[in-house]
């Protein structure tokens, strides 16, 4: 039977580099700064000065310079004049201000135990990953088998789901057919078919299994 390979952590994100004409954490996370910055990105891809759209606008070129920096709080009506000016709507001035964006980092051997029917004595599952407020569920699991003493179930559900094989061989049933999977291999299909790995090739077996289906 052949041995598990360690993993190895993921090495040190690269430091970011600071640019001086960018706002501080504080004020990037403001309101005013957050309109500010959507002002700067829909000048510059009109190709806009700051002149020009302060004249369409009916604004001075130092107030809108105020406003680009976050270093003000505009007025209902000068929002409207800008985005006048800027041929979008007053609420496209206020994209991506605290905009909830999930991430979730899983260190390697760290992901979440999770007991699924199936799940027995050399059949382990880790949940890699959790988006709380993304508009689809995504489960993302890595799968390890290095047992054949228990029959492995099938299963059925709804969305989609993607296999790709990291380790060892399986044979993996889908609906009437069976697929013979080694590393590198992958499988996109309709889980609302019976599926599941049925003849264990080769020990250890460990896979990357991905499930999407829509919130109810």
């Amino acid at each position: 039977m052949e041995k598990q390979g360690a993993r190895k952590a993921a090495g040190p994100a690269a430091p970011l580099s600071q640019d001086p004409h960018r706002v501080s954490q504080s004020q990037a996370n403001s309101l005013e700064g957050a309109i500010g910055r959507q002002v700067n990105d829909l000048r510059k891809k009109l190709g806009m000065t700051i002149h020009e759209l302060a004249r369409q606008a009916g604004l001075s070129a130092g107030m809108l310079s105020k406003i680009e920096n976050g270093g003000t709080s505009p007025s209902l009506s000068t929002l409207q004049a800008l985005a006048g000016a800027l041929s979008v709507p007053v609420t496209a001035l206020f994209a991506g201000f605290e905009e909830k964006r999930d991430v979730s980092f899983v260190r390697s051997g760290r992901g979440l135990k999770i007991e699924r029917r199936g799940t027995r004595a050399g059949h382990q599952y880790q949940l890699l990953g959790h988006a709380p407020s993304a508009p689809v569920s995504v489960e993302p699991y890595l799968i390890t088998l290095t047992d054949s003493s228990d029959t492995f179930p099938t299963f059925q559900h709804d969305g989609l789901e993607f296999i790709y094989m990291l380790k060892g061989r399986v044979g993996y049933r889908h609906g009437d057919k069976v697929w013979e999977l080694r590393p590198g291999d992958s499988l996109l299909f309709d889980p609302a078919a019976p599926h599941g790995p049925e003849d264990l090739i080769r020990f250890p077996i460990q896979f990357l299994s991905v499930i999407i289906y829509p919130k109810t």
